[in-house]
């Protein structure tokens, strides 16, 4: 029986699609980690009080703070499926946006705990240190310190698992559009506003920059009391993503130096803009949803600097999504204008598409 086989001259079938021993291993590394979050959460708005200390502001959260805690489970199992995207065949279909997006909400999430919480271990093996780690500055009771330990550990695990995953998976579909080096780029119709927006991203970091600053250095402009050792990292951690944004983005705007390779400024953009927008986003949300207590409130001054963060944040990825995309437009008009000529009798060729 010949009804099964492939029309005469067809192309032959794609092979099937595998993933590597160490994609597969990652993947599982990635959801697993996921589980001790997930499973305390789920615990606490079932009512259990397992990691919850007596006196912590936890107790009082009631259904908006389920409402949170639900809202951080889909969050987290995002990761799952964020892992299962990146290293099944499926994956590869799924619009750009669709995948580049929680990445970057992800990684701006992940890198500030898993940059923080291991200097603020080394703190305290050192002597200094107490109260709630990454960001929560405050010393009242919060969570038993083995709930920070379990959690975060978790969070540095999928913050790598995932990441390396997505590495893999970038560089395969859409390595083409940051090869090469700085002083390569070519001027394009909407290089000046491209460049005014990096200047204004730039400008708009000034004001968070100085604050953490001025905070890391033990200025109390603008906080409430009870700040310890854990905090002062923290604001180091993100003076540090401050900074990194601003050199990321200037360099790509500005690209004037010698044989410094693209991916770099990309680099340092994508997880500095991440840190700047998502982490200022989530600690603004952290801080409207306190307890209620004038104290637990945010003040003028952190609530105008993580919004200002935001922005600045948010102006960066709109900057990369442009530079992205003109290349991508570029790379898909190169076979168009090549100087070697199709022979009359073939058909033409259509340009690869990036998605």
């Amino acid at each position: 029986m010949t009804a099964n086989r492939p029309p005469a001259g067809s192309p032959p079938a794609p092979p099937p699609y595998r993933v590597s021993r160490a994609r597969a291993v990652l993947r599982a590394v990635a959801m697993v980690s996921c589980l001790p979050y997930i499973g305390l959460k789920t615990a606490w708005i079932a009512g259990s009080r397992v990691g919850i200390p007596d006196g912590s502001a936890l107790l009082d959260g009631g259904t908006m703070l389920r409402v949170a805690n639900g809202a951080t489970v889909l969050m987290d199992a995002a990761v799952i499926v964020l892992a299962l995207l990146l290293t099944r065949p499926w994956g590869r279909r799924v619009p750009a946006w669709l995948l580049v997006l929680p990445m970057w909400v992800a990684s701006g999430l992940l890198l500030p705990i898993m940059t923080a919480f291991p200097v603020q271990l080394v703190v305290r093996l050192l002597g200094g240190g107490d109260g709630r780690p990454v960001g929560e500055g405050n010393s009242e009771p919060f969570l038993d310190p083995w709930v920070f330990g379990v959690v975060y550990g978790g969070f540095i695990v999928q913050g790598l698992a995932l990441g390396t995953l997505f590495a893999l998976y970038a560089r395969e579909r859409w390595g083409h559009l940051w090869q090469g080096r700085l002083r390569d780029l070519p001027e394009s119709p909407t290089t000046p506003a491209l460049r005014a927006t990096a200047v204004a991203a730039a400008s708009a970091a000034l004001l968070p920059g100085v604050t953490h600053l001025l905070w890391v250095t033990g200025s109390t402009a603008g906080l409430d009391a009870g700040r310890t050792s854990d905090f002062y990292v923290m604001e180091a951690v993100s003076l540090l993503f401050v900074v990194v944004t601003a050199v990321g983005v200037l360099l790509l705007a500005f690209p004037r130096t010698g044989r410094l390779s693209l991916r770099l400024p990309l680099v340092l953009a994508w997880v500095g803009s991440a840190e700047m927008a998502c982490w200022g986003g989530w600690l603004s949300i952290a801080g409207l949803m306190g307890a209620g207590e004038d104290a637990d409130r945010p003040t003028t001054v952190t609530t105008v600097t993580y919004a200002v963060q935001m922005l600045a944040g948010a102006l960066v990825v709109t900057l990369g999504a442009y530079f992205f995309a003109e290349r991508a437009a570029a790379a898909s008009a190169l076979p168009a204008t090549t100087d070697t000529p199709a022979p009359a009798a073939a058909a033409p060729s259509s340009g690869s598409r990036v998605s």
